[in-house]
């Protein structure tokens, strides 16, 4: 895992632990209810099997999600997310109503950029 060091205050922190493209969005479905693996793969189209192992465990390393292993047969894993996690999410749910709000304008925004070029 990459070393985490920030000068800034607050948000420096907070985008140290869900920065990147997957984090923000793996706490967000987690939020709903806990998530094996495969959920969680096929909530997020796109990710890589690979990326999302890494995300979990650096979201488990923060003290964001916990990984629970039942011991059954076959083995079961459970990602859910923990009591700091929560009050991360409830800090995300004001960038999700942004994201609600302004995702045409900001779609918008970058075709009309992209045919500029």
């Amino acid at each position: 895992m990459k070393s985490k060091k920030t000068g800034h205050r607050g948000i420096g922190p907070a985008f140290d632990v869900i920065g990147g493209k997957w984090k923000a969005v793996i706490l967000w479905e987690l939020h709903a209810q806990p998530c094996r693996f495969g959920e969680l793969k096929r909530l997020l189209p796109g990710i890589s099997e690979k990326m999302l192992i890494q995300q979990l465990r650096e979201l488990e390393a923060d003290g964001i999600v916990h990984r629970e292993v039942f011991h059954e047969v076959p083995p079961r894993v459970e990602y859910s997310e923990t009591k700091l996690g929560t009050t991360l999410n409830e800090a995300l749910a004001p960038l999700a109503a942004w994201g609600d709000r302004h995702a045409k304008r900001v779609d918008a925004a970058r075709k009309k950029a992209e045919a500029a070029k």
